[in-house]
C-alpha cells in the first residue's frame, strides 16, 4: 500500500508539470517565403516601357526602341519615394507584352541597348536592383510571357528564348523575392514584322512547370505570382479589393494563368484549398498601369489609398501598388504627394494602440497554460498566441480599455505558422452597462483589420462563433 501511494504521488507529481502542447499545425502553411511576404503588406509595381512615350497601355510591338529617351530619369528617386512611405518591396516589368526589354539581353534587339537613352548604355533593371538594395527593399521582376515583338511566339522555340531572358535576370540582378507574369496571352501583334493574330493554349504552351524548376534552380526562395500561384495569386480585380471572406487557401491543379471564370475563386480563396497560395492586391494608383499626362489630375488621393490599404492588407493580403514614371524618368509630384499623405494617413490612424499592454480575459484557454493565455494578444510580440483546447472551437475574449475611448479599427492577426483557422467573429461593446453589436466578419488569416463607426467604449468584446480547429490568435490592437 505505502509503494502505490508514492506512485500515486509520483503520477500526480508528473501530471501537473506536464507541458502543455501547442496546437497542431493546421494544413497547408506558408513557407518562410510566404511568411515574409505576408509581413512586407506593401510593395509596388512599377511599368516604364515604350508605353510611356506612346500613350499606350498595351504596346503592339512594333514602337521604335528610338521612342524611349527619359529625359530626367532617375531610378534613385522612385526607390526612395518608396521607402519614405513605407513600401517593402519593387517589381519591375523588365518586359511588358509589347516584348521591349528593359536590360540590354543579348537575346533581342529590341531593347534600350538601341534606343537613344544614355547612348545604349542604359539599364533600368540595374538601376532599380542597385537602389532596391541602397534602400533596403526587396526586388522583383515581371517579364510578361505575351511577346508582340518576338518572331518566334507561339512556336516552341519562343520557350528558349523566354528561359534565357529569365536567366539572363536571375544570374545577374538578384536576389529576386517574387516573379510576376499575367494571364495576357496571344492575340494580333508585330511578331518580327509579321502583323498577325497568334493564339496559344494557355495551361499547356509555356511548359511552367520547367520554366518555374529553371527558376527555382537559380533563386530558392523566389515566389511566383499567377492566377494559380503557386507562390501568390491574383486578387481577380484590379480594384484593390480583397474578398471579405478571404481565405490564404488554393487547390490550384486545375488552375492557370489567363482561365476564365475563377475570378470569385481568386478573390476569396477555398476554405479547404490544397496548398498556401494568398492573394495579391494588386491596382494603380492612376486609372492606368503606365503613365498617361492626362491622368496627373486623377491620381487616387491619399484617403482612396487607405481605403484600398484597409480592403487589401486590412483583409490579409498585401498591396502591391502600381506607381509609373513619368516620361522624365521620375515619379510624378503628383504621385509622390499622393503617397506622402497616405503614409501621414496611416501614420496618424494606427498611431496608438489603445489594447497595448491592457488586460484581457478569455472564456477559456489552452491547458490553463499562461503560456497560451489571453495577455499574449496586447504584448505586441508577434510569437506569443492565445488559443483554446483543441475540441473548443469557439471562444470570447474581453479587453477592459482602462476607461472610456472612441475606438474606430479592430485589428486582430492569427498565428499564420499553425494555419488559417477562424471562420467567423463578432465585435461588442460595452454600452450603458449592456454589450452591444457593433460588427461581425467571417476569416482573420495574417491580417484583418475592421473599421468601425467611431464609438465610446470603456470594453470590447470579440467571440469566435466558428473555427476550422481551435482558434491560435497572435495579436489585438483597438485604434
Amino acid at each position: 500500500m505505502k509503494n502505490f501511494s508514492v506512485l500515486l504521488i509520483l503520477f500526480i507529481v508528473a501530471c501537473s508539470t506536464r507541458e502543455v502542447q501547442p496546437p497542431a499545425p493546421l494544413f497547408p502553411l506558408p513557407s518562410e517565403s510566404q511568411l515574409a511576404w505576408h509581413e512586407m503588406e506593401m510593395n509596388t509595381f512599377v511599368h516604364f516601357t515604350t508605353n510611356t512615350f506612346t500613350g499606350k497601355e498595351w504596346g503592339y510591338g512594333d514602337e521604335s526602341p528610338a521612342i524611349f529617351n527619359p529625359t530626367e530619369y532617375d531610378a534613385d528617386q522612385w526607390i526612395r519615394t518608396f521607402k519614405e512611405t513605407g513600401f517593402k518591396g519593387v517589381i519591375l516589368t523588365c518586359k511588358h507584352h509589347d516584348g521591349f526589354c528593359l536590360w540590354p539581353s543579348k537575346y533581342t534587339e529590341h531593347s534600350v541597348k538601341n534606343s537613344p537613352w544614355k547612348n545604349g548604355e542604359g539599364n533600368v533593371v540595374r538601376d532599380v536592383m542597385r537602389a532596391c538594395k541602397k534602400y533596403e527593399l526587396k526586388f522583383g521582376v515581371y517579364l510578361s510571357p505575351w511577346d508582340r515583338n518576338h518572331a518566334d511566339y507561339g512556336t516552341p522555340a519562343y520557350l528558349d528564348y523566354y528561359r534565357n531572358q529569365l536567366t539572363e535576370l536571375f544570374t545577374s540582378y538578384g536576389p529576386v523575392f517574387e516573379m510576376w507574369f499575367d494571364g495576357a496571352n496571344g492575340g494580333d501583334g508585330y511578331y518580327g514584322g509579321k502583323r498577325e493574330k497568334r493564339s496559344i493554349k494557355g495551361s499547356t504552351y509555356y511548359e511552367w512547370p520547367t520554366t518555374l524548376q529553371l527558376v527555382r534552380d537559380m533563386e530558392p526562395d523566389v515566389l511566383f505570382f499567377s492566377d494559380a500561384g503557386p507562390g501568390v495569386r491574383w486578387v481577380g480585380n484590379e480594384r484593390g479589393l480583397a474578398g471579405e471572406t478571404n481565405w490564404s487557401t488554393i487547390t490550384p491543379d486545375t488552375l492557370y494563368a489567363g482561365k476564365a471564370g475563377i475570378e470569385k475563386l481568386l478573390n476569396e480563396g477555398s476554405e479547404n484549398g490544397s496548398h498556401w497560395v494568398p492573394a495579391e492586391v494588386d491596382v494603380s494608383i492612376r486609372k492606368g498601369w503606365f503613365y498617361h499626362a492626362e491622368e496627373d489630375s486623377l491620381v487616387k488621393t491619399p484617403e482612396q489609398l487607405f481605403d484600398i490599404y484597409l480592403t487589401s492588407v486590412g483583409r490579409g493580403s498585401t498591396l502591391l501598388l502600381n506607381v509609373p514614371p513619368d516620361r522624365r524618368g521620375l515619379i510624378h509630384e503628383n504621385d509622390v504627394a499622393s503617397l506622402q499623405g497616405f503614409r501621414e494617413l496611416l501614420d496618424a490612424e494606427f498611431k496608438t494602440d489603445l489594447a497595448l499592454n491592457k488586460k484581457v480575459s478569455a472564456s477559456s484557454h489552452r491547458g490553463n497554460d499562461k503560456q497560451y493565455s489571453p495577455s499574449n494578444l496586447t504584448d505586441s510580440n508577434p510569437n506569443t498566441y492565445w488559443s483554446t483546447d483543441d475540441e473548443t472551437l469557439s471562444g470570447i475574449l474581453e479587453i477592459d480599455l482602462g476607461e472610456s475611448k472612441k475606438i474606430k479599427y479592430i485589428v486582430l492577426q492569427e498565428d499564420i505558422r499553425l494555419g488559417q483557422r477562424v471562420k467567423s467573429f463578432t465585435i461588442e461593446i460595452n454600452k450603458n452597462s449592456e454589450w452591444q453589436k457593433i460588427s461581425a466578419a467571417t476569416t482573420i488569416g495574417y491580417k484583418r483589420i475592421l473599421r468601425l463607426e467611431p464609438i465610446e467604449t470603456d470594453k470590447v468584446k470579440i467571440t469566435i462563433t466558428n473555427s476550422k480547429a481551435c482558434p491560435v490568435i497572435s495579436n489585438l490592437e483597438i485604434y
